[in-house]
């Protein structure tokens, strides 16, 4: 008979929904195996004509059977076959050495049962084989051409998760003209799955209809999860439905594939209602199945409900594990949930935990930009006392970032020392932070020498460090500003020259256009939008607002701004969230030009007009959006107020705002914002 490797693959093997099915057709479990597929390894003539039932002897529910059969070895035979199972499991794997322990033990002929017992109890898949070869050429009778002695077999193998081996085993079967029964192919799928081969134990499960074999409900059961595993997922939620209807066993194992396959998918909702299906079968979680659920969290940038797992986890009596926590500081760092995360830190250390470097680098990174200074300081020394980690050119970066983003100048120039004396030479992620401090306190000549140092050590400024440079000159005097440029000329032409452009203020609206959009359409995606803003808060800045408005809608032509106004029948809008204060104003007085025009034109006012500045604090600032929002809308006199039960919105009613824009008259041009870019940093993109 061919061997495995010539059997047809039944791809076309599917679980028929519960309304399609036989409805006199049963599932078979294992304990309720019917004659024609139960082996019983009693020979005697007398036991023939009756129904036969193979008992599994490791099973305690057995021995109520076992104690009624007046054929069962006795103990003092067990023990001398349990001596005997030692021999063949230490012995070489030989059939020469397994026949003389086999003459040397048993003389006088083995049963089946005896077989049976034998290789139950093996664990040596190395002999197991040739025991059960040699074995079953001193059986006087064995039924059904030695398929339970195959079964018993693959145990062994399934014991060890030696798949390979156990295929072995089973294309002999077939060369010898054995037939395959449900549980040959449960042992073998369950072998791939204790073997980390999911896709082999879908193979062999959709194996089992060529050979006449019907899954029973805990096969059926057990490969929702390797389906799962599989990324099959039509397969794996079929028979899930499937085993919800007929309450077949699902435990967290499953679950726990579920989960990861819809992470897998990008379905982070079909994660959350999964761990709620969970719930509510009452499968209790354990540490693995939460790590898995969090991990989702972390690629679905789920942080909240990240927060809500773990607090539940703790409240079900669930210690976390390393794993947990490592995602957990991951998790809270992206978030910049800085207390939450110097919280996970410090319960780690509690527990004795050995703190990679770099999660400490992850969490310097985030005390940074969440402005923990102190706490930062704190973890370094920790690095530095560290017995299992010391630091390396991240974690100077940081801290040289940390410094850098409160103008500590000397504590930053000092960290830098330390980092060169450690042997790591400075990269631009420190070039970028040393600007930025130098530009804080205002010492551009200082800007340009660390500019000039780090290009030759060999350092090439990229699109976000242009971006930082030019976040500079945001900041910065009018007569400064040509010292700078000439740093942006060496490290972008077209930036530098755009920049020129504006602050000589050249003519040719054509040509400042032009190469604005080349510019912006040749530098890096995560850079477009913090450059924009820059040259925009430039521009107001330098009371160009012409230039401003066509910044803004290269941006938006572009894509670098989306969805900045929206109209409803309830509400007209005007998002700012993520905009520089330049950016910001100018879209603003743009957004007012546009509603009087409406007004002149006798559009429908919805009854709400709203300004949404989002609910955050501009980086490096304590100040957010929103409070230089309302600074200025107090100087337009116009009548919006911030909402109470909406973060970050400003809302006016549609008639205050008619009257509002009928007293300013015509359309208006931007007012000079100076005072307002100046006074607030402008958007850069941190590394």
């Amino acid at each position: 008979m061919a061997s495995l490797s010539n059997i047809p693959l039944f791809l076309s093997f599917s679980i028929p929904p519960p309304s399609s099915c036989n409805p006199n057709f049963k599932f078979k479990t294992f304990s309720h195996v019917n004659q024609q597929h139960s082996h019983n390894p009693v020979t005697n003539s007398s036991s023939l004509s009756k129904p036969k039932i193979w008992v599994n002897p490791n099973n305690p529910k057995s021995k109520p059977l076992q104690n009624k059969n007046n054929n069962k070895p006795s103990n003092s035979r067990n023990h001398f076959l349990l001596k005997f199972v030692q021999s063949l499991d230490s012995c070489d794997p030989t059939h020469q050495q397994v026949n003389a322990i086999l003459n040397a033990f048993i003389s006088d002929g083995v049963s089946e049962r005896d077989a049976v017992f034998i290789l139950d109890k093996m664990t040596n898949p190395k002999t197991a084989h040739i025991v059960m070869g040699c074995i079953r050429d001193r059986i006087e009778h064995v039924r059904d051409n030695g398929v339970v002695l195959y079964n018993v077999t693959l145990k062994v193998y399934r014991k060890c998760n030696d798949f390979d081996g156990a295929q072995k085993v089973f294309d002999e079967m077939l060369q010898r003209g054995v037939k395959p029964d449900n549980i040959t192919f449960t042992t073998m799928i369950n072998c791939a799955r204790m073997s980390a081969l999911p896709d082999k134990a879908v193979e062999w499960f959709e194996k089992m209809p060529g050979f006449g074999c019907e899954p029973d409900a805990i096969t059926c059961s057990a490969m929702v999860c390797a389906y799962a595993r599989t990324n099959h997922v039509d397969m794996a939620l079929r028979l899930y439905d499937r085993a919800k209807i007929e309450k077949w066993p699902v435990d967290v194992v499953t679950f726990s594939a579920l989960i990861k396959m819809f992470d897998l998918n990008g379905n982070y909702d079909g994660c959350l209602n999964m761990h709620l299906e969970m719930k509510g079968l009452g499968v209790k979680a354990n540490v693995e199945m939460y790590n898995v659920l969090l991990v989702a969290m972390l690629r679905g940038k789920r942080h909240w409900q990240a927060k809500t797992i773990y607090q539940e986890m703790k409240s079900n009596g669930v210690s976390p594990d390393f794993t947990t926590y490592s995602t957990l500081l991951r998790i809270y760092t992206r978030a910049q949930f800085g207390q939450d995360a110097i919280s996970v830190y410090k319960e780690m250390k509690g527990k004795g935990m050995n703190v990679s470097i770099d999660l400490y680098n992850v969490l310097l990174a985030m005390c940074a930009d969440v402005g923990c200074n102190d706490e930062a300081l704190e973890i370094f020394q920790d690095i530095k006392n560290s017995r299992t980690c010391t630091p390396d050119s991240w974690t100077f970066s940081a801290l040289i970032n940390v410094y850098s983003n409160t103008g500590k100048v000397f504590e930053a120039e000092a960290m830098l020392d330390e980092m060169i004396k450690s042997g790591f030479e400075p990269n631009i992620f420190v070039m970028v932070s040393l600007v930025q401090c130098y530009g804080k306190v205002k010492r551009i000549d200082d800007v340009v020498k660390v500019f000039n140092r780090f290009l030759n050590l060999g350092i090439v400024p990229d699109d976000r460090f242009c971006g930082c440079l030019l976040n500079v000159m945001t900041q910065t005097t009018n007569e400064e500003l040509g010292k700078l440029i000439g740093c942006l000329e060496k490290a972008n032409k077209k930036l530098g020259f755009v920049v020129r452009y504006l602050v000589e203020e050249q003519d040719g609206d054509g040509d400042f256009k032009k190469e604005a959009s080349e510019l912006l359409n040749s530098i890096d995606t995560e850079a477009k939008r913090p450059i924009c803003n820059c040259l925009i808060d430039l521009c107001v800045n330098l009371n160009l607002p012409d230039k401003a408005h066509d910044l803004l809608g290269i941006g938006l032509k572009h894509g670098i701004y989306r969805n900045i106004q929206s109209r409803s029948q309830t509400k007209w809008s005007l998002h700012l969230k993520n905009l520089s204060i330049g950016a910001a104003m100018t879209a603003l007085h743009l957004w007012i030009n546009d509603l009087s025009k409406a007004l002149e034109s006798g559009e429908k006012f919805p009854p709400l007009l709203g300004i949404n500045t989002g609910r955050g604090k501009l980086k490096n600032s304590s100040k957010g959006l929103g409070s230089v929002l309302q600074s200025h809308l107090k100087e337009l006199n116009a009548p919006f107020c911030e909402a109470q039960n909406e973060v970050g919105w400003f809302l006016v009613t549609k008639e205050a705002a008619k009257s509002w824009l009928e007293s300013r008259g015509s359309t208006k041009s931007v007012a000079t914002l100076d005072s307002l870019v100046l006074s607030a940093p402008s958007m850069t993109l941190t590394y």
